[in-house]
């Protein structure tokens, strides 16, 4: 619809522009042909010179209209879509799923940037602080935490090699990926690099070979989440591509303390830099895509980042603040670091308040 209205917009400009140079042609040319008899040969070579000339003129500018209209049209469509009121060229806000539920109204007491966010005490799992903590979003990169879950409690072999192929390609987003289709690694490189830099076709081949493939590991999945009596949450893949794979904050605290213990995720999850071969002799660096884990001021045991448009920034960990073992999560935060900032806000309030639980946790439901 909008860019209905934005092609009938660019159609009326270029009328307006191009009717006056269309007046003057035709009054040109009617002048033209009333003298076109009684007017020397000479002075009608000149005449039809001069209208040659206004032509170009013309037509010049009717391009120069067009040209004008086109740009208009192709940096108004965002403009149109987002503010009609700001700048053209102003980039337009970005929409979560919790800005059109309303979350963004939300305030809290720490002037948090995430639009839903949970603290938990990990020993009791008792609520520390919360903020829409009850909302099922979508969770990006976050889904990768289950994925890894699922895989290490599976006990599949870990050394077997396994195949990127044109099924890991991502035509949910068409994102890049630095593994080229036929590259082969181990089922533990594969679960390293998805979990520490949230490598989109190692979780998507760590799904695939699963027994059943894809189908049986998001059965698997959803089972799990069951269990640990996650009920806001679903899942249909294993890689967080998707803006229907959705949790809430509370739901993924529950997550975390299951997770956290199984010492290879606590390990992979946090590591800095991991080197691995892809097969060919081609060896690809990956880093950390949560640089608080190379901050000597954090003490994390575990944690996992996501992005998609529909999500927002997402962040969740496991760390340890004046002795004391919390979860954090937070949902849909604006901004690039705004999720790290957040959680650098929690941490102060943490070693500052020293806060008892807001409310016990809810009964386990499995």
């Amino acid at each position: 619809m909008i860019k209905s209205a934005l092609g009938i917009a660019v159609s009326v400009i270029a009328l307006v522009v191009a009717a006056p140079a269309a007046q003057a042609a035709t009054s040109s040319a009617t002048k033209a042909s009333s003298k076109k008899h009684s007017a020397k040969k000479s002075h009608a070579k000149h005449k039809a010179g001069h209208v040659r000339h206004a032509s170009a003129r013309i037509s010049s500018g009717s391009s120069k209209a067009a040209k004008t209209a086109h740009g208009d049209h192709k940096s108004g469509y965002q403009h149109v879509a987002y503010s009609p009121s700001t700048e053209v060229h102003a980039a337009p806000p970005v929409i979560t799923a919790g800005d059109l539920a309303g979350l963004n109204l939300t305030h809290d007491p720490l002037a948090l940037r995430s639009n839903a966010a949970v603290v938990i005490d990990q020993a009791t799992s008792q609520v520390l602080f919360e903020k829409n903590a009850a909302v099922a979003l979508p969770i990006a990169s976050l889904t990768k935490l289950m994925t890894a879950t699922i895989v290490v409690e599976a006990h599949q072999n870990m050394d077997e090699v396994l195949e990127v192929t044109s099924d890991d390609i991502d035509r949910e987003r068409n994102s890049t990926s630095r593994l080229r289709v036929g590259s082969k690694m181990t089922r533990s490189n594969m679960l390293h690099i998805a979990l520490m830099s949230s490598e989109n076709r190692a979780a998507s081949a760590l799904g695939r070979n699963y027994p059943g493939g894809l189908p049986a590991f998001v059965a698997a999945m959803n089972a799990k989440a069951k269990a640990l009596g996650m009920l806001d949450t679903r899942y249909v893949d294993s890689t967080g591509l998707s803006s229907q794979n959705v949790s809430s904050a509370r739901d993924l605290s529950k997550l975390v303390v299951a997770a956290y213990q199984h010492p290879i995720i606590r390990e992979y999850s946090t590591d800095t830099r991991y080197v691995v071969d892809t097969g060919g002799h081609r060896q690809l660096q990956y880093i950390n895509s949560n640089r608080l884990v190379m901050n000597p001021g954090w003490e994390i045991g575990l944690q996992k980042t996501g992005y998609i448009a529909e999500a927002g920034r997402c962040l969740l960990m496991q760390t340890t603040v004046n002795g004391r073992r919390v979860v954090m999560v937070f949902l849909d935060s604006k901004g690039k670091d705004s999720r790290l900032a957040d959680a650098g806000r929690v941490r102060r309030w943490l070693e500052i308040s020293k806060p008892q639980a807001l409310k016990p946790a809810p009964a386990h439901q499995g």
